[in-house]
């Protein structure tokens, strides 16, 4: 049973000027499984926040289905086993942190010695323990971030559902959150996460799903969407005598950068440099990456709307 599911799900607002409807969301289909990190991405303006408020109740789709757990996902029982981090989160800014997840984890209700110790628990996993007694006000964004996405986990969810949940945060920072969703799957946990940061997908997902312009474009692990081949190789070299084969990139303090598009060509350039004075540095395969595929669906649903915008009327 598919912890998310969604079917057909459309959304559009109606212009406050026009009153004409503007499609957002346009027959969403998703799939997420248990136990698993779904990367939901898209370019600023792709729908993927919409989709987000829908799941969680926020806001009400035009038509399809969402179902939590097999469930409808208005039901009120089954919505406890969610967490959820909004894009931007508020915030009592009066309160600590420590005040704020306490009062958080009164809506699940935890009793006050499991709260005082999930409160500890989460504030030392999230990276602001040494700030709980802080007041919000005084906190940085990043800081705040992290606060929010302990109060996601404060009701240990099944299914964690993250908007944009990198927003803020320096590189450390970052990297603690990847880190706590990666120990979120070895809990067993699921994680729904929006981004349009590839490289956190890359890193992180077991499966994504690309939305263009409301529509999903792709979607599937990252080995079928991006590939395995080998595209070229990248060599960094010093010494040999010239020519070599390949493509030079750069030169740099005696190391000079190569690009060989064949294995034919790469076993050449090795040849070549072990029968001379010269030596590898380093040798690199290029594979296709997540933002061509990205940029390919862009593209691709870019051009899909010039034909449409200038075809003729139908009759």
């Amino acid at each position: 049973m598919p912890a998310l599911e969604l079917r057909a799900v459309s959304k559009s607002y109606r212009s406050q000027w026009t009153f004409a409807r503007t499609p957002i969301v346009r027959e969403l289909d998703l799939e997420v499984e248990p136990g698993e990190v779904f990367g939901f991405l898209g370019h600023n303006g792709a729908g993927k926040t919409t989709t987000l408020k829908m799941m969680m109740g926020l806001s009400r789709p035009d038509s399809g289905e969402i179902r939590l757990f097999g469930e409808p996902h208005l039901n009120a029982a089954i919505r406890r086993r969610v967490g959820f981090l909004p894009e931007n989160p508020y915030f009592y800014d009066y309160l600590t942190g420590r005040e704020f997840l306490s009062f958080m984890g009164r809506f699940f209700g935890l009793d006050g010695a499991e709260r005082r110790r999930r409160v500890d628990e989460l504030l030392e996993r999230t990276g602001v323990a040494t700030a709980a007694d802080r007041p919000l006000r005084k906190c940085s964004k990043g800081m705040l971030q992290r606060l929010g996405l302990a109060q996601a986990l404060i009701g240990d969810p099944d299914l964690v559902v993250l908007d944009e949940p990198m927003s803020g945060l320096d590189p450390i920072g970052r990297r603690e959150v990847r880190d706590l969703i990666l120990d979120l799957r070895r809990r067993g946990k699921t994680v729904f996460f929006s981004s349009h940061i590839l490289q956190d997908a890359e890193m992180l997902c077991d499966r994504v799903g690309i939305l263009v312009s409301g529509r999903l474009r792709s979607q599937g692990r990252l080995r079928d969407l991006v590939g395995d081949r080998v595209r070229s190789w990248e060599v960094t070299v010093v010494g040999g005598r010239e020519p070599l084969p390949g493509e030079v990139l750069s030169r740099r303090q005696g190391e000079v950068l190569r690009r060989v598009t064949s294995e034919e060509e790469l076993r050449a350039l090795l040849s070549q440099l072990a029968g001379s004075d010269g030596r590898v540095v380093s040798l690199i395969p290029q594979r296709a990456t997540l933002e061509e595929v990205f940029l390919r669906d862009v593209r691709q649903a870019d051009d899909c709307a010039a034909d449409s915008a200038g075809a003729p009327p139908a009759a």
